[in-house]
């Protein structure tokens, strides 16, 4: 069974967490988990760039460490970085001492003040610790862009019906996503239905 939206029982868990951005305003909130990725950034980077959209990557912290270049990149067209572990830990099933240091890892080279849960999997002790120092960032809207038996055109539908005011989109920075086939299109609908696109600012 897929999941476009988290369930009740994790907003009930993570009440902390941000899911969408409270707004009456057509606003959507684009965000891409598990880059950098040198045949999937560079593409992101340009499509994003011809529609001055501006989004926020949570990097993993391994591919992070692995193309610094493409780091400074992302920076430097004025996109947000956020944290995405080390190791892409699920945190069901991880140690939390272990998840956390993972995460400590990875703040040097992507984000120590804004993270979101590989897998949108958290304990509630592992949440309480990363409260301390971090902002937890989930979804309100996920097309499955990763899952390859799914199928970018389905994907896109789901963009386009459950698209709303103030929601966070995420997709993904790999080069597996239908992310980089569908997000042209996807973005051309949004903003012919009066959407526009915007960076969250989590410390608002």
């Amino acid at each position: 069974m897929r999941l476009f939206r988290p369930g009740f029982l994790t907003g009930w868990l993570y009440p902390e967490a941000i899911f969408r951005i409270r707004t009456t305003e057509k606003v959507l909130y684009l965000t891409f988990d598990d880059g950098p990725d040198p045949v999937s950034t560079p593409r992101l980077l340009d499509i994003l760039k011809t529609y001055n959209i501006k989004v926020l990557f949570f990097c993993d912290g391994r591919a992070a460490e692995k193309f610094p270049d493409l780091m400074n990149q992302i920076r430097k067209e004025g996109h947000l970085i956020g944290n995405h572990g080390y190791s892409h830990f699920d945190g069901w099933h991880t140690d939390s001492v272990k998840y956390i240091n993972d995460i400590i890892r990875a703040s040097d080279i992507t984000s120590d003040k804004i993270f979101r849960p590989p897998f949108g999997r958290l304990s509630v002790k592992q949440k309480k610790r990363l409260l301390k120092s971090y902002k937890i960032v989930y979804w309100d809207l996920m097309p499955y862009d990763f899952d390859k038996s799914f199928g970018s055109r389905k994907s896109l539908r789901m963009l386009k019906d459950k698209i709303r005011s103030g929601s966070i989109i995420v997709l993904h920075d790999t080069a597996s996503s239908s992310a980089n086939t569908i997000i042209d299109e996807f973005i051309t609908y949004a903003v012919n239905s009066g959407y526009r696109f915007e960076l969250i600012n989590v410390f608002t």
